[in-house]
C-alpha cells in the first residue's frame, strides 16, 4: 500500500508540474546516454577484452591491469604529475576567483563592474587548441615576448639564457599550464560566487555603513562569510575532480623534452587506449583515477561536514 501511494504521488507530481519535468527531459537523457550508459564498459577493466568476442565473451583476469600498472616503471612519474599539477591547480586556481568576485563587488559603477566581469569572461570561450597556440607564439624559442622577457631577467640574475625556450623546459611546463588555465577560467569560476553576492541583503551593508565599518570589514564580516558554504561546497566538487585533468591541454603541449613532467594519467589512458590499442588496461587506469577521486570527495565532504557543517552528501 506504502509503495503504490508513493507512485501515485510521483505521478500527480508529474502531473502538476509536467512542463518542468519536459525542460529536464533533455538532460536527463544527455546524462543517461553519456555518462551512465558507458559505465557498461567498466568491465573491460577485470577482462582481457577482444572486439571479436565482446564484452560478455572476452576472458576474465581480476586485477591483473590494475597490478600492472602499479607496477609499471612510468606510475611513479605519471602519479607525481597528475598530482603535481591537479594540486598546484587548487591551490592557485581556487582561492583567486573568489578574491575578484569580492574585488568586482566592490565596484560601484555598474558599467565598469559589467565591463571587466565581460572581458574576465571571454577566455573561458577561447578553445584548447587556440589557447595552447597562443602559448606557442607567446614562448616561442627565439620570438616569444615571454620567452624574450624572460631570458633577459635570467641574464641579470647571471643566468644562461634558455636556448631552447620555456616551451621545452620540463621545470616549467607546471606553470605554464596551471597559470594559462587560470587566465582562461578566473571570470567564469568567479560567476557562482557573484550570484552568492549578489543575493546579500543590502540592509546589511547599511547597518555596517551607520556601524563605521570599513569597506575590508564589510568583505570580512558580511561577504565571506554570506558565500561561505558555497565555497565550501565547490571546493568539495573540485578536489573530487583532483585527478580529472583532461588530457586535450596537456597532450597539446607536450615535446620530447618536456614528456617527463607532462605525462599524466589522462594522456596516458588516450596513448595506452586509442594508440595502442589497449582497451582493457587503459579502462582499468581510467577507474583507477575515479577510484581515487571518489575517496577523495568522500573524505573532503566528511571533514567538511565536522569542520563547517556544509556538505554535499
Amino acid at each position: 500500500m506504502k509503495r503504490k501511494g508513493w507512485i501515485e504521488g510521483i505521478k500527480k507530481e508529474i502531473k502538476l508540474r509536467w512542463g518542468l519535468y519536459v525542460l529536464l527531459l533533455p538532460t536527463l537523457i544527455y546524462v543517461l546516454v553519456f555518462l551512465y550508459g558507458p559505465m557498461g564498459g567498466v568491465i573491460m577493466a577485470f577482462q582481457d577484452y577482444k572486439a571479436s568476442l565482446g564484452l560478455l565473451e572476452s576472458p576474465f583476469v581480476g586485477l591483473k591491469h590494475f597490478k600492472r600498472f602499479l607496477t609499471d616503471y612510468n606510475f611513479k612519474t605519471i602519479f607525481t604529475n597528475t598530482m603535481v599539477i591537479s594540486f598546484y591547480s587548487l591551490l592557485a586556481g581556487f582561492p583567486l576567483p573568489i578574491i575578484f568576485a569580492l574585488f568586482t563587488n566592490t565596484i560601484k559603477n555598474n558599467k565598469v563592474k559589467n565591463v571587466i566581469k565581460t572581458i574576465s569572461y571571454a577566455p573561458h570561450f577561447i578553445s584548447i587548441v587556440v589557447i595552447v597556440a597562443m602559448i606557442n607564439l607567446f614562448f616561442a624559442p627565439t620570438s616569444g615576448v615571454f620567452t624574450n622577457i624572460y631570458n633577459s631577467i635570467r641574464g641579470m640574475a647571471g643566468l644562461e639564457p634558455l636556448t631552447l625556450g620555456i616551451l621545452t623546459d620540463k621545470n616549467a611546463f607546471y606553470h605554464l599550464y596551471v597559470w594559462s588555465g587560470i587566465w582562461q577560467e578566473l571570470g567564469w569560476n568567479s560567476i557562482i560566487y557573484i550570484a552568492a553576492l549578489s543575493s546579500i541583503s543590502p540592509d546589511l551593508y547599511e547597518a555596517a555603513s551607520i556601524d563605521g565599518a570599513s569597506r575590508i570589514q564589510c568583505i570580512r564580516y558580511i561577504d565571506f562569510p554570506s558565500i561561505l558554504p558555497t565555497v565550501v561546497t565547490l571546493l568539495i566538487l573540485n578536489t573530487g575532480n583532483i585527478l580529472a585533468i583532461g588530457f586535450e591541454k596537456a597532450y597539446l603541449m607536450q615535446n620530447n623534452l618536456n614528456i617527463q613532467t607532462s605525462e599524466i594519467i589522462s594522456t596516458y589512458v588516450y596513448k595506452m587506449g586509442l594508440n595502442n590499442a589497449q582497451y582493457s588496461f587503459s579502462t582499468a587506469v581510467g577507474l583507477f583515477n575515479s577510484i581515487i577521486n571518489l575517496a577523495l570527495l568522500l573524505i573532503i565532504n566528511t571533514v567538511s561536514k565536522k569542520i563547517t557543517d556544509v556538505g554535499i552528501l
